[in-house]
């Protein structure tokens, strides 16, 4: 029999949220366990990749952290690995790849309590949005305690909302798209943001989308990378009746855009923005990964 791993995608930040929310969407990094080896060297040989990894990647990197729990060694392991989620686009794919890596090291060392799990992932991530709705799916709203521990709570997101995603023909790296964010916002900004945060937040939990409407605009991180993902004036100023909200997706270059309906007709302005900008676009509609209805990362066998 064979193990399969899979891992979504996550949305994080949702304009206001900066650092303190995440979404987890239908685009996944899956892994095959094609073979274990009893050599105690804990080696991940990746048989196939579609797209092509790295020879450290994120997934043997999260793999080997734990190696120091299996006193007889861990095994190598030989993988099939493909992932729908672009690297360097804002989409979590190093969190998807991180908690892939830890539910491998379940499969063939031991099961995590689901606390374990979570501050292994945040402390390999440094932060820990896209990783907890990586493990947990829905929304997921991070609190990082005074004593470093990490809690998540995680709520079902309103299922009619679709992700519009737009993703451009490049990278951003977060450690540069974090160095631009200031270290400090004026109590104007911080009442802004958190006057929203606040209100995105009640509008999931009461499954309302129409609350969400005005609920992504911040004065924390995207203004400052507007530098770097120069789209995003001409995206945040899009209107349409039917569009609730525009912005980055996670550290970008990603925009992503909030519409229940005219998802086609949204769709078609997020493009020409590019377009306008000469660049080259992908736009994917894709659904949120529920929480428990459907597992964030789901090891099955067959």
């Amino acid at each position: 029999m064979l193990t399969s791993i899979a891992v979504p995608a996550s949305v994080a930040n949702l304009g206001p949220g900066f650092d303190t929310l995440a979404v987890a969407v239908e685009l996944y990094l899956r892994v095959r366990l094609v073979e274990r080896r009893a050599d105690g060297r804990g080696e991940l040989i990746v048989r196939s990749s579609q797209p092509p990894v790295p020879g450290e990647n994120g997934i043997e990197r999260a793999y080997r952290s734990l190696a120091g729990r299996v006193p007889r060694g861990l095994p190598s392991v030989v993988v099939d690995v493909e992932s729908e989620i672009p690297i360097g686009a804002g989409l979590g794919s190093s969190a998807a790849a991180t908690v892939a890596g830890l539910r491998l090291f379940e499969e063939v060392g031991e099961p995590l309590p689901a606390g374990e799990l979570l501050e292994a992932a945040c402390g390999l991530e440094g932060h820990p949005d896209n990783a907890a709705a990586a493990i947990r799916g829905g929304l997921a709203l991070a609190l990082r305690r005074e004593d470093g521990r990490v809690s998540v709570a995680t709520l079902e997101w309103p299922g009619s909302v679709r992700f519009l995603i737009a993703t451009p023909d490049r990278a951003l790296s977060t450690t540069e798209a974090r160095r631009v964010v200031p270290a400090a916002w004026s109590r104007d900004d911080a009442v802004f943001n958190l006057q929203r945060v606040a209100r995105l937040v009640h509008a999931v939990a009461t499954v309302d989308p129409a609350g969400l409407r005005g609920t992504l605009l911040d004065r924390w991180h995207q203004p400052a990378r507007a530098a770097l993902v120069p789209e995003l004036p001409a995206a945040l100023a899009i209107e349409d009746p039917d569009l609730l909200g525009v912005c980055l997706s996670g550290a970008g270059p990603s925009i992503v855009a909030l519409a229940e309906r005219g998802v086609d007709r949204i769709a078609a302005r997020l493009e020409q923005v590019y377009r306008n900008a000469g660049t080259a676009v992908r736009i994917r509609n894709v659904g949120a990964v529920q929480p428990l209805v459907t597992a964030p990362a789901v090891a099955s066998r067959g």
